[in-house]
């Protein structure tokens, strides 16, 4: 990883685990609402937030190597 790219990963990863930091401070309200509705609803609501943040660092990677292959 040239100097660049590596500043480049450090700030992008930065910003998503700040945008996950927030999400995960409003996720006990958000699960709470969506259980008072439906208590499976607010277990699917919890398991796609915990998904999603996995979910974007694996795009990322793979989006990654397909750049550095490319």
């Amino acid at each position: 990883m040239s100097g660049s790219n590596a500043k480049s990963s450090v700030i992008a990863a930065a910003i998503i685990l700040v945008a996950a930091a927030l999400l995960f401070l409003a996720m006990p309200r958000l699960v709470l609402a969506a259980g008072e509705v439906s208590p499976f609803l607010g277990l699917v609501v919890a398991v796609l937030f915990i998904l999603g943040f996995f979910a974007i660092f694996f795009l990322r990677a793979r989006h990654q190597r397909r750049r550095d292959d490319g």
